[in-house]
């Protein structure tokens, strides 16, 4: 990091943007394999928070942010390390405006994801919460939206989490959404319970 540099504090705190969204920011992070449901369940949720509970939410998909931030980085440990350090401090910023944020990320390795909690838990406040969205290997490669699986056992795709790379499952995480056995509806309730539940869903004064 250059030496040069300063951060500018802004006349606009985070409590000042919370109580005007009436919410409290925090960063939702969806973890699992390709297929699990991660994405499917975020852009239902963003959908549930923003039509029936007006709230600012923003959804940051894998692929999508390899399309522009990280159009730059494969898919090998080190650049896979840098991709999510980047959406890590994509989330802070978003968090610290006071935005709910959906990040869905396959993430497959335990220390990088402990390193982006690291970066918003500064405080008391707990700002990243953690979800296993769980389905097993066969479960996904029953999906294969993206028929990626397929590629993957042809060896077209090197570094596939769940074939050819390994996914450490999160140890204890917040929130575990099993869609091998759970609806999508079902897995939304579940969130919106804990949202409302640990006050994300109002101001916090």
């Amino acid at each position: 990091m250059a030496t040069n540099i300063k951060w500018h504090n802004s006349h606009v705190t985070r409590s000042d943007r919370e109580r005007h969204l009436n919410q409290r920011g925090v960063t939702l992070w969806f973890t699992g394999l390709s297929g699990s449901g991660k994405s499917t369940i975020a852009t239902a949720l963003e959908r549930e928070l923003l039509l029936h509970h007006t709230k600012a939410i923003y959804v940051l998909d894998g692929d999508n942010i390899r399309h522009g931030l990280c159009s730059d980085l494969g898919f090998g440990p080190t650049d896979r390390q840098e991709n999510i350090r980047r959406i890590g401090e994509v989330c802070n910023l978003f968090t610290d405006a006071g935005i709910i944020v959906l990040a869905a990320f396959v993430s497959p390795y335990k220390e990088d994801r402990d390193k982006v909690r690291s970066l918003l838990e500064t405080g008391e406040r707990k700002n990243f919460i953690e979800i296993h969205v769980e389905a097993s290997v066969s479960t996904c490669e029953e999906r294969d939206p993206k028929g990626l699986y397929k590629r993957a056992r042809s060896g077209e795709i090197p570094n596939f989490t769940g074939i050819s790379a390994p996914f450490e499952a999160p140890e204890n995480p917040d929130q575990v959404l099993r869609t091998g056995e759970k609806s999508v509806e079902d897995c939304v309730a579940q969130l919106i319970t804990y949202l409302k539940d640990g006050g994300y869903l109002s101001a916090q004064e």
